[in-house]
């Protein structure tokens, strides 16, 4: 990594600065679309006096909230496929930032085009959720794969947190302004109730486009530490020699080859929770009032998301420095019980302000997990890796993979029991299975020795 360490420390501060813009840029989508108004919004438009919870999806009824994981999943599992692809294409040619371009691009119009998104236009806000989240993920291999490129591996933990926190502060400042819209649309704006959500739809993708120009004007275009040697080659055959070659050299570190596996199976419950979380609090938790409980609203759902967000940011620095104190598998399973934790009081959550209890909670574990899963496994690659963009797209791909497996079986459970309590609390096994892979990978060997 003699590339990174002979840049200058004032373009080093001002590289990292525009990488963690990057963050701020797209959390937006993150809060917006997939964690508070749309799943809100999606709930209340695909509701029907007559069967409330079923909806008809070109023919195949459902119901609503399973169809929109069922949507997610999808999602996930396209870019799954995409991403080792597209990452052995930027390898190939060093041209990450321009797949970046690419997929901020088409996820920001997604975004956008849920403007039009009414009652009765189900396969329109459906198809456009699952642009949008391509559009999201995608981006994210190319600029995860930066983190070893600019930053030496004792200030990746800190990097990938910045990077975090920058996120939590823009998309709470973005949800800011769209909740004017929401809640100040007929005072303000004379408009109908449905128009304040649409217009947020439309302000996230002006918003994720915007700041994406800072770290796309600053970022290299070519990787600062690796010398680009590959030729130009078949991508759908390079994509996938690439992820075979990366497969190989993982066998040969039983230490993350193991923290792959324990990453796998508490990222299913992990990003299930973040994305069920609104539908959970819509359909299932009520509140009183006037002596009768009735479902939560977006006024009570919107502010127990915002602090999710806001708890997490400090959730993600203090995981940070207790990493440097206590090690990062440590601390990702204290991070991994408090989500067991969450999981079975979710279960038994009723009213509202037991979700807000377990918003905190969520917070406080959220941005640690996420920061310092990207920081562990960076740290793990080897120093003179020079294919450092496969690295992440194998890690992506299992990333993605374990949502797809998570909200499948989440809406899976919903959907022949009829209760999401149920799939929220199946989540605890993958969890569970996480927790114990994690022991064993402190335990194992970073390379596996040769046989004499």
């Amino acid at each position: 990594m003699e590339g990174v360490e002979a840049i200058p420390l004032k373009e080093k501060k001002k590289l990292h600065r525009a990488w963690a813009m990057y963050d701020w840029a797209n959390s937006a989508y993150n809060l917006v679309i997939t964690s508070t108004i749309f799943p809100i919004y999606y709930v209340a438009v695909t509701r029907n006096p007559s069967n409330e919870d079923k909806v008809n999806f070109f023919g195949w009824e459902v119901i609503n909230t399973a169809l929109l994981n069922y949507a997610l999943a999808f999602a996930y599992f396209i870019i799954a496929i995409l991403s080792p692809i597209l990452s052995s294409m930027a390898d190939s040619k060093g041209n990450k930032k321009k797949y970046m371009q690419f997929f901020t691009t088409t996820g920001a119009i997604a975004c956008m085009g849920l403007y039009f998104f009414k009652t009765g236009k189900v396969e329109l806000g459906i198809l456009l959720s699952v642009v949008a989240a391509i559009g999201y993920c995608g981006s994210l291999v190319f600029y995860n794969a930066y983190l070893p490129e600019i930053a030496v591996k004792s200030e990746q933990d800190a990097l990938s947190a910045k990077g975090f926190a920058y996120g939590y502060i823009g998309c709470v400042l973005c949800q800011l302004i769209c909740l004017v819209f929401v809640f100040q649309h007929d005072a303000w704006f004379g408009q109908e109730e449905s128009w304040g959500p649409r217009v947020s739809f439309l302000i996230v993708g002006i918003w994720w486009l915007a700041w994406a120009l800072i770290p796309f004007k600053v970022l290299p275009s070519k990787p600062v530490a690796i010398k680009i040697t590959a030729k130009g080659k078949n991508a759908v055959r390079g994509s996938f020699s690439a992820l075979k070659k990366v497969w190989k050299q993982v066998q040969t570190m039983p230490r993350l080859k193991v923290y792959l596996g324990a990453f796998f199976f508490y990222s299913m419950g992990v990003q299930t929770v973040m994305l069920a979380a609104a539908v959970f609090g819509s359909k299932v938790v009520k509140k009183q009032v006037e002596g009768k409980w009735v479902d939560m609203e977006a006024q009570d759902l919107i502010p127990a998301i915002l602090m999710i967000q806001l708890v997490a940011i400090l959730g993600a620095m203090l995981m940070a420095k207790l990493s440097a104190k206590m090690g990062n598998f440590k601390v990702l399973m204290i991070n991994i019980f408090i989500w067991v934790c969450v999981c079975v009081l979710a279960y038994f959550t009723r009213t509202n302000y037991e979700f807000y209890g377990i918003a905190v909670l969520v917070g406080f574990v959220m941005g640690g997990i996420q920061s310092l899963s990207r920081s562990t496994f960076s740290k793990l690659i080897p120093e003179d890796s020079r294919d450092n963009t496969s690295y992440f797209s194998f890690y992506d791909v299992m990333e993605k993979m374990s949502i797809v497996l998570g909200m499948f079986s989440f809406a899976f459970i919903e959907q022949i029991t009829g209760d999401m309590r149920n799939a929220i609390i199946g989540l605890t096994s993958y969890f569970i299975v996480g927790f114990i892979l994690l022991l064993f990978t402190q335990k194992a060997p970073l390379k596996r020795s040769k046989k004499v």
